[in-house]
């Protein structure tokens, strides 16, 4: 599967944050994460490991209870039911990958839509 780059296909799912799906396979899947400054991620855990890197801005990640400063270029890694929550300090842009596939996250159109 290749995605290019677009401005299309965002969804908001939380005040001042949008999500696009940017490419997926049998066993991983990979979203861009946009965060308006102030935006929080609640607290909450699921059955997915997730693995991210931030692209820009600042926010403040907490991972079953520690907290952590992240900055352009941090990565982290969220083992399933971990608990975890975010704050954006800034206008911040992450990338983050879900294995297994997050089924709810899947685009509207097919695989082999998007792969043709």
């Amino acid at each position: 599967m290749f995605n290019k780059l677009s401005g299309e296909g965002y969804i908001s799912n939380l005040k001042d944050t949008e999500q696009k799906t940017l490419v997926y396979g049998d066993k991983t899947l990979m979203v861009e994460f946009k965060f308006k400054k102030g935006s929080v991620l609640p607290k909450h855990s699921h059955p997915y490991e997730q693995t991210g890197y931030l692209i820009s801005g600042h926010m403040i990640l907490s991972i079953d209870g520690k907290t952590y400063d992240v900055h352009p270029g941090d990565s982290w890694c969220i083992l399933d039911g971990l608990q975890h929550s975010a704050e954006a300090i800034e206008d911040t842009i992450a990338v983050e990958v879900f294995a297994p596939v997050r089924e709810d996250y899947l685009p509207q159109k097919t695989y082999e839509e998007m792969t043709k």
